[in-house]
């Protein structure tokens, strides 16, 4: 397993080894694949290594953010433009997928392209053929394709955020990266390579430094909803506070372990502000769809947020963008 170690996915735990076992097996076939699992679950380094252990290895890997893409320039960052087609156009661009060019195209957070983007990678997905924007010469490419996302599509099909053809079209080779919480002691291996890897970046400037067995525990009761992202920025976090050679559990909050009284007021504190929110998030979210007749693009400029970060909102408390869908089709 060193050349899947090496690739930082680290774990002995039984859950994980189906996961290394299922990477094994998907990149010996050359299609398409969808991984799904929580953020911070370590979708980017499964995607990493289905490439660099497939006959695609000493090609390109390219990693995209859907959600970083502003809705208006997807397609042409995806593939390419023509010189003048558009206003800041000033030179030809070949676009990611040119780039990618017989290797693997990752895209990540592919929940967030909106439908029209969805309509044109449903499209690419069909034959491997596009044009560039402002173009009229059709291209073939041959690379393999990854997805991810931490959103249930199946749940966004059914609220219509997202096309059910193009989820048959990612989903031919389907993977899960399991939580934290549900891969066991893997949290503390996970630690204490975020440990070693700390002592050696900081070698001389602060003791080498080890975990009390407190610590150890509190890591294994916690829940870790933000996964291993969250793991690492919280070994680093007590690291550089840590000024002697042995770490304690001291951020009971943190830890999860059994929190004091003035913890418990202050875990209803946050429980209620959060609601408040969420409440507030909602409401303003369905008043700006209602304004916007469903249209998101519409939304996010009202709202005065960018489109990606909106649409996040409006999926995560599933208002349907009833008349945006019935736009894009008319568009189409």
């Amino acid at each position: 397993m060193g050349d899947i170690l090496e690739l930082n996915l680290l774990g002995s735990s039984a859950q994980f080894a189906h996961v290394i076992a299922q990477i094994r097996r998907i990149a010996k076939f050359d299609v398409t694949v969808l991984i799904g699992g929580e953020t911070g679950t370590g979708k980017e380094l499964a995607a990493r290594a289905v490439h660099y252990l497939s006959t695609r290895a000493t090609q390109p890997f390219i990693p995209v953010n859907c959600g970083a893409l502003a809705e208006s320039l997807v397609e042409s960052e995806l593939f390419g433009h023509e010189r003048g087609a558009f206003t800041d156009a000033k030179q030809a661009a070949p676009g990611l997928i040119s780039q990618a060019e017989g290797g693997t195209l990752f895209l990540d957070e592919v929940d967030t392209l909106s439908l029209k983007a969805q309509a044109s990678l449903l499209r690419f997905l069909q034959d491997r053929s596009y044009r560039r924007v402002g173009g009229t010469a059709t291209r073939q490419t041959d690379i393999r394709l990854i997805a991810a996302s931490n959103a249930t599509l199946e749940d966004l099909v059914k609220s219509r955020h997202f096309r059910r053809d193009l989820l048959y079209r990612l989903k031919v080779m389907p993977l899960v990266m399991p939580p934290l919480r549900e891969r066991g002691k893997d949290v503390v291996e996970l630690a204490q390579a975020f440990l070693d890897r700390l002592n050696r970046d900081y070698l001389g400037q602060t003791p080498v430094k080890r975990f009390h067995q407190d610590l150890t525990d509190a890591l294994m009761h916690y829940s870790w909803p933000g996964n291993i992202r969250e793991l690492e920025h919280f070994i680093q976090r007590e690291y550089l506070m840590c000024d002697g050679e042995v770490m304690h559990a001291n951020l009971q909050s943190d830890t999860g372990t059994a929190p004091t009284e003035p913890d418990r007021h202050n875990a209803v504190f946050k429980k209620a502000k959060a609601m408040v929110i969420a409440d507030f998030e909602r409401s303003y979210v369905i008043s700006a769809m209602s304004r916007a007749r469903g249209n998101i693009s519409r939304a996010a400029r009202i709202a005065g947020q960018d489109r990606s970060a909106f649409s996040k909102l409006v999926h995560k408390y599933r208002v349907a963008p009833e008349a945006e869908q019935e736009q894009d089709s008319a568009d189409r």
